[in-house]
């Protein structure tokens, strides 16, 4: 008897907690974030939404699909139909977060979202050549191509530049974000403008030879909770 009221009492602090999660999860977005790699980009952002203290049933990030777009857009999608069969509510948005860089099926990838139904579910955040442009532009500002200079990629061009500013950056290294907030005062805003403003001029001279979409994901994240979805 006693076993059974303590199992009856267990079993309603978890229906409790589940309702309350379900609860704060529903005041705003449920999100998906899949990046490509394991480290640098799911670290950074796991980080930011640590920092900003969003719920964990909100925001899901997760790498384990390969570093190719393609590999990312399909592992978003197969992560979207489970939630969608679990009955547990679909992802508001899905965000695919990838590179240019020497990557072949950059442009299936963008073909492939941008063909997803229901539209404004699926995002690409891309980044050209790579993910550093994002963290170079919270040093400087510059629309200088990048290109492969012998055996040396554009994206290891990139990493070469941003060490000039952050001597010890390393991908997959813990604590990106919270460096990049103490560069940019805590808000972004420089990186962000900075982002925004190359994003436009990489639109207006149709090359997209840098430029970048995280910023974004950054403000959307940063403002989440601002735009409830019920």
């Amino acid at each position: 008897m006693g076993s059974d009221n303590l199992f009856q009492k267990r079993k309603a602090k978890a229906d409790a907690d589940t309702r309350r999660r379900k609860a704060k999860r529903d005041a705003y977005a449920k999100v998906l974030i899949v990046c490509e790699g394991e480290k640098t980009e799911p670290l950074y952002f796991s980080e930011l939404v640590d920092h900003y203290e969003i719920h964990s049933a909100n925001v899901r990030v997760t790498g384990a699909c390969g570093s190719d777009p393609l590999s990312v857009v399909n592992y978003a999608d197969q992560l979207y139909q489970d939630e969608l069969s679990a009955g547990s509510g679909p992802f508001d948005r899905v965000y695919c977060v990838f590179d240019r860089d020497t990557h072949t099926t950059y442009q299936a990838a963008l073909t492939k979202i941008a063909g997803y139904k229901p539209k404004g579910t699926f995002f690409p955040i891309t980044s050209v050549p790579c993910f550093e442009y994002w963290l170079l532009l919270h040093f400087t500002y510059t629309t200088a191509p990048f290109m492969p200079i012998g055996t040396t990629s554009a994206g290891a061009t990139v990493l070469k530049q941003l060490q000039t500013y952050w001597p010890t950056y390393n991908k997959a290294a813990n604590g990106t974000f919270a460096h990049t907030l103490q560069i940019n005062n805590d808000d972004l805003g420089f990186a962000k403008a900075n982002a925004n403003r190359a994003l436009s001029q990489s639109n207006q001279h149709h090359d997209d030879n840098p430029s970048t979409q995280v910023h974004e994901l950054v403000d959307f994240l940063q403002n989440i909770k601002k735009n409830c979805t019920t």
